[in-house]
């Protein structure tokens, strides 16, 4: 297939889905031409490899050698580093972001954003923090990269650098649930306890408000980070058999947990 093509990528991820229908999400998972095999046990694990790369084969389609990696527990796969440990960030993309020169332009602004987007998963309260950014990208809004800007700037590479490790989720512990919420955003945190007892991310979750839900009073707004948490996060929540606790810092909202009817 052509490269450059509207379409081609579209075609490509449908044909590769096809050809493997039996094994995604099973022992493989596939983005276009980025393929993981993975294996709950080590001993099968050979068997996974084979049946990927005989399908291949079947379809006239090869890889290349250089770009493969055999039988690894750490890999680097679309920018996430997934070991044992959990998920991470791609050193390199740690590295460009802490490097990135300051924005001179809207544009320059987007694709500084659009980059460390992708890594907001790693970033607690992404969205509150990169407001001021994203504020000077609206149109109605005039150039002027003043503190504010500035101040979030060097705040998202901060956080960038201070990022931790997700760690893969167990269905046998219980999740911990945390949000909060601020005048334009909201923020939660997905997380489990540790063999030390501590609590450990699995996941961060950051969104910002709508024009109606950033007119919300505060008790709205915190009760609508829970639920936005738990939307976000129901394929963990949904599968346990355990309670889920929930911190909030709005206290008020105990009520809504005792309350018999709702106004």
């Amino acid at each position: 297939m052509p490269f450059g093509l509207t379409n081609a990528p579209a075609a490509f991820q449908h044909f590769m889905n096809n050809l493997f229908r039996d094994l995604i999400n099973v022992t493989v998972v596939i983005y276009l031409d980025d393929i993981l095999i993975f294996s709950e046990k080590p001993k099968d694990h050979p068997t996974h490899v084979r049946e990927v790369l005989s399908q291949l084969m079947r379809n006239q389609l090869f890889c290349k050698l250089s770009k493969c990696h055999f039988h690894v527990t750490t890999v680097d796969y679309l920018g996430i580093v997934i070991s044992p440990a959990g998920f991470s960030m791609d050193q390199k993309k740690i590295e460009a972001v802490t490097s990135w020169p300051q924005p001179r332009t809207v544009k320059q602004v987007q694709a500084f954003l659009g980059f460390v987007n992708y890594l907001c998963q790693f970033i607690p309260n992404f969205s509150s923090v990169a407001c001021p950014l994203h504020n000077l990208t609206k149109k109605e809004n005039p150039w002027s990269w003043g503190n504010p800007k500035e101040a979030a700037f060097q705040e998202l590479k901060s956080l960038v650098t201070k990022s931790l490790v997700l760690i893969h989720s167990n269905p046998d512990l219980p999740y911990y649930l945390e949000t909060n919420a601020s005048g334009v955003a909201m923020g939660a945190i997905l997380s489990q306890q540790g063999p030390n007892n501590q609590l450990h991310p699995i996941a961060y979750m950051s969104k910002s408000f709508s024009g109606a839900e950033a007119n919300y009073d505060t008790h709205n707004k915190e009760l609508l980070a829970i639920i936005k948490a738990l939307e976000e996060w129901r394929i963990f929540l949904e599968a346990t058999d355990k309670p889920i606790q929930v911190f909030t810092d709005h206290r008020n909202l105990e009520y809504w947990m005792q309350a018999q009817t709702f106004n």
